[in-house]
């Protein structure tokens, strides 16, 4: 799968969050190490705290269904009427990426691809 195709893909899933607070919508698109692509959006709640972002979404709907390789995530996001923002995984999506992820794991934006070893240098691992 080529990152165009997971940032269209990404594209796809924005449409789909539940951003009525920030107005600001994340899609991603999780490519497995087997191929298979897991997407996600951004679903907000008044009490922010339960709150849960596209990336968290794609991965744990691939763990759910016994995922535990992953490649690439493509994210798209921002502001209503900007249909071809750049963001980028949260702190707690970069921890949860942690847990699954190498350093050579890529994250593709409309602004470019990053390994995660540069998103997330000296990244705290788990046992």
């Amino acid at each position: 799968m080529t990152d165009l195709e997971l940032l269209n893909l990404a594209g796809e899933a924005r449409k789909r969050a539940y951003a009525p607070y920030s107005h600001f919508a994340v899609g991603a698109a999780l490519l497995c190490a087997d191929g298979s692509v897991y997407t996600g959006c951004n679903i907000e709640n008044a009490s922010f705290t339960p709150t849960v972002c596209a990336e968290r979404t794609a991965f744990f709907k691939a763990v759910y269904d016994g995922k535990r390789e992953f490649t690439a995530i493509a994210v798209v996001g921002g502001k209503e009427g900007d249909p071809d923002g750049t963001a980028f995984p949260c702190g707690v999506c970069r921890q949860v990426m942690a847990e699954f992820c190498t350093e050579a794991f890529r994250v593709i934006t409309p602004e470019g691809s990053y390994s995660f070893g540069e998103i997330l240098p000296h990244a705290f691992g788990g046992i």
